[in-house]
């Protein structure tokens, strides 16, 4: 059984929008105070929020044009990629020679789960 590249194309954009969520959950952790209202009604944690239930509907829509988890859940695994960019753009978190070999093995195992 293939996996059709719509599927794969989902998980992907599941994949960056899913590094947006973790953004927004940390800066809104950085914006909100100590209570618990700070951090429900905190637009960005509330809009982590939103991101992630984009992307149990783009998983939802993935699987059902069809694909093997051992390849699309890998393809996930890009998140941390996406966050490493966001987190160089916006904090000007720095990717090290050994966070790009992380990526690139990242890449690979996407690759070798896919074959």
């Amino acid at each position: 059984m293939s996996t059709p590249y719509m599927s794969i194309l989902l998980f992907l954009l599941a994949s960056l929008i899913g590094a947006v969520g973790q953004f927004l959950y940390k800066s809104g952790a950085d914006a909100a105070g100590g209570s618990i209202s700070s951090y429900l009604l905190n637009p960005r944690i509330l809009g982590g929020v939103v991101c992630y239930i984009a992307v149990m509907v783009l998983f939802v829509a993935a699987f059902k044009k069809g694909g093997a988890l051992s390849v699309l859940y890998p393809v996930y695994a890009t998140t941390f990629i996406w966050a490493a960019l966001i987190g160089l753009l916006a904090y000007e978190t720095p990717i090290r020679p050994i966070n790009v070999a992380g990526m690139l093995l990242l890449i690979g195992g996407m690759y070798l789960m896919g074959r």
